[in-house]
């Protein structure tokens, strides 16, 4: 039996998700220019969402973080819009009900910051992950929302929260 945690992201987590969150993207053979792996700010996700309205959790598996997922406002969109970002797990934390459990938090915490969309971008073959957008109530759009500098994702969902 495996026992997890979600809790804000702390300091001392920084580096830890930033592996992880390159680790994933390495394996599914994401390109590093124009997705998440090239973010400045995956080296200091606790300062980047120590602000307003936004948050990151992490997942701890019996004792170490694995995964994590934050919400903050959508960059160059109204403010009543908001973006699921950087949502990725080691594959030890997969097919655990772990990434609904993360999501489900983050958009409860969306909602209480006053939030009324969501949406979120992600790459056509991670089916696993559209099919867990889609079960939460994500539906495809047609085009790209804000300014997230994601230019190599081309696949775009939203969901009404």
């Amino acid at each position: 039996m495996y026992s997890y945690r979600l809790r804000p992201i702390e300091l001392r987590d920084n580096a830890t998700i930033a592996a992880v969150i390159r680790s994933v993207l390495v394996e599914h053979n994401v390109p590093k220019v124009g997705t998440a792996y090239a973010d400045p700010q995956l080296d200091y996700m606790q300062q980047t969402y120590a602000i307003a309205r936004a948050c990151y959790f992490v997942v701890e598996l019996d004792g170490e973080v694995v995964g994590g997922a934050g919400i903050q406002q959508l960059e160059n969109e109204a403010e009543t819009i908001c973006e699921l970002q950087k949502m990725y797990f080691l594959p030890l934390a997969r097919g655990k009900g772990i990434g609904s459990a993360l999501m489900q938090s983050c958009l409860e915490f969306a909602q209480a910051q006053g939030f009324t969309h969501c949406y979120i971008e992600t790459m056509p073959y991670m089916l696993a992950a559209q099919k867990l957008y889609t079960n939460a109530g994500f539906a495809y759009i047609d085009a790209p929302m804000g300014n997230t500098g994601h230019t190599s994702c081309p696949v775009w969902m939203l969901k009404k929260l």
